[in-house]
């Protein structure tokens, strides 16, 4: 086994990927499905899993025949299983956390998009990586939960990571292409992680507690699903990223700031001692980085259309408001604080985010509650997986209570929701 991570540019390029779609389903699932469809020639899709949307996980084993489609909900997969049949597909259906992990180490396929959202997303994610497989990693949680363990699964597994979160993705385009972890700060003073600021970036703050799902769902710049529209809102999802960067590039949390940027163009940056910034820039669709991670170390076409920057006229930054955005400085908190801080924070975050969408909390309490969970649950080193998932389990229940939520239903399988 190799003793460090592997990257994409550690081997040559196979002519044809083979594919497992982990969150076939979601927002970044269709976005990876519409590449994959424009090079037929270059990539094969082998599985598909999803959380319960079994009829358009249907729709998408008719067009794509993947040899094996996975739905966490047992009774979808019932479901799904009945509609294959009947229409005489050989498309074999298996269920629950077993299922997305059977998906995700699925032998017939090289390369795992692990795209589903929350923390159901951890446990496929490392059978990827306990597999050896190559993974486009667009799922933070398996870097803000699992940190360290995640990343020590990657490394016994000889797997090959990829980010394909916009700004990581922007981040390792603009890495040396010798880049190896370990190595980052040879050269490197900071990265500069950039966000829109969302959609409430000049909302007046005494009218953030009446603020709706829609509106909060009403991204100026992306089109996402809800879930993580919302952390957009608030900017914890910039805080998820800053831990993910810790983790990905093996770069101190001094080194890493976050830069507001309403336009969305920039999409990350990375400065140099001698003074060189080095910003990979595009148009905000995730097709981009989907197609650069599909193809690496090629280049294919990704349906996006040219940047224009002449039309596209003045480009802005600006420090963010931390009294605006608090969650953006709590993930920095959680991150100092290491261990299991990080778990907690986003736990009680996922928690927040579904009382909110679902109309039983105000968008201001989600800051609030992760705020008291992260104060009040003990933070413990994680020394296992299972040490960050009870952690995990901790602050939900916390955050529900605070929150005064009625108990949850018992968990089948996996955590927090998929796309």
């Amino acid at each position: 086994m190799s003793a460090s991570v592997r990257r994409a540019g550690d081997a040559p390029a196979t002519s044809v990927r083979t594919l497992a779609i982990l969150g076939a389903t979601g927002s970044i699932g269709d976005s990876t499905l519409d590449v994959v469809a424009r090079h037929p020639d270059r990539f094969v899709v082998a599985g598909l899993a999803a959380h319960r949307q079994w009829q358009k996980l249907a729709q998408l084993c008719r067009r794509f025949r993947p040899q094996l489609a996975a739905l966490l909900d047992a009774d979808a997969a019932r479901s799904l299983e009945r509609e294959l049949e009947a229409d005489g597909l050989p498309t074999r259906v298996v269920a629950g956390i077993d299922g997305l992990n059977a998906v995700a180490s699925l032998a017939q396929a090289d390369t795992v998009l692990a795209a589903i959202v929350g923390a159901a997303g951890l446990a496929p994610t490392l059978a990827a990586a306990r597999a050896g497989k190559r993974i486009l990693l667009a799922n933070k949680e398996a870097l803000v939960i699992g940190g360290a363990a995640f990343m020590e699964a990657v490394r016994e597994g000889g797997a090959t990571l990829l980010p394909i979160d916009s700004e990581h993705n922007a981040i390792f385009q603009c890495l040396p292409r010798d880049y190896a972890r370990g190595h980052a700060a040879a050269g490197v003073r900071r990265i500069l992680l950039t966000g829109s600021g969302g959609p409430f970036r000049k909302r007046p703050l005494t009218e953030l507690a009446a603020v709706t799902p829609d509106e909060a769902c009403a991204h100026p710049n992306w089109s996402m699903g809800r879930k993580i529209s919302v952390d957009s809102a608030t900017m914890m999802n910039k805080g998820l990223e800053v831990i993910e960067a810790h983790w990905l590039f093996a770069v101190p949390r001094e080194r890493i700031e976050v830069v507001i940027h309403p336009q969305s163009v920039v999409h990350s940056m990375v400065e140099y001692v001698d003074g060189s910034v080095l910003a990979q820039l595009g148009h905000p669709d995730m097709r981009t980085p989907i197609a650069q991670a599909l193809a690496y170390p090629d280049r294919v076409e990704s349906g996006v259309g040219l940047l224009d920057l002449a039309r596209q006229g003045a480009l802005s930054f600006e420090p963010p408001d931390f009294d605006r955005f608090p969650c953006l400085g709590l993930a920095f908190d959680a991150l100092d604080a290491g261990g299991t801080a990080a778990a907690v924070l986003n736990a009680a975050n996922e928690i927040a985010v579904a009382a909110f969408l679902a109309g039983d909390a105000r968008f201001t309490d989600i800051a609030a509650a992760c705020g008291e969970t992260l104060a009040r649950v003990a933070t413990q080193p994680v020394r296992t997986l299972d040490d960050a998932l009870a952690a995990d389990a901790e602050a939900r229940a916390f955050a529900r209570a605070w929150l005064k939520l009625p108990a949850a239903a018992p968990v089948r399988s996996g955590h927090g929701t998929a796309a």
